[in-house]
């Protein structure tokens, strides 16, 4: 797999309200263990439309392995400004990360229409890629099921990969981190 989307839940579709949330950093830990193994693997690529959540935790990630790392950041929003009606330190963020990012183009060049750019965003990005990283729990659908579908049905004719961070992921990730502060071992 050179090319992978990831993608998955809005903020507050996971009880985060606040950018400092510290659930965001587990998160992050999460998706970088994975983006790890994907380099190591032979990928190249992490593709997404740079939505607020897990795409915008996801590009930070790879902006600062791009450092130690042979990794590309390609952003595809579904049309300019999707970012203008977000809260305004969100929208800073997903500019500068727009800025650093090796690619970015969005599909359609003109403000928001209608739903169907967000169809048309989901499958570009599949169409584009080899596979996908989803922070994902069947329990709670949310916004990811959408993609998940197409993805599905576009599997029925492709060879496409789907992988998953899980809530067991997330709180395995979590007992990690708490293991490896060393205050956790002065008590």
């Amino acid at each position: 797999m050179k090319t992978m989307v990831v993608t998955g839940y809005k903020p507050t579709e996971i009880g985060i309200f606040k950018h400092d949330d510290p659930k965001v950093d587990i998160i992050k830990e999460a998706i970088k263990k994975r983006i790890l193994s994907f380099i190591d693997e032979g990928g190249e690529w992490v593709i997404l439309s740079g939505q607020m959540g897990v795409e915008l935790w996801t590009a930070e990630v790879v902006l600062d392995l791009k450092s130690e790392y042979d990794i590309f950041l390609g952003i595809i929003p579904p049309f300019q400004n999707q970012q203008q009606r977000w809260p305004e330190n969100l929208q800073s963020t997903y500019e500068m990360i727009c800025e650093q990012a090796d690619f970015f183009k969005p599909v359609y060049e003109k403000e928001y229409e209608g739903p169907f750019q967000f169809r048309a965003r989901d499958q570009f990005l599949v169409e584009h890629s080899d596979g996908c990283l989803l922070l994902y729990d069947e329990d709670t659908p949310g916004s990811p099921k959408y993609f998940l579908k197409l993805v599905n049905q576009y599997k029925e004719h492709h060879e496409y990969s789907v992988c998953y961070i899980t809530p067991l992921d997330l709180e395995d990730t979590a007992e990690e981190v708490r293991l490896a502060d060393p205050k956790y071992w002065e008590q």
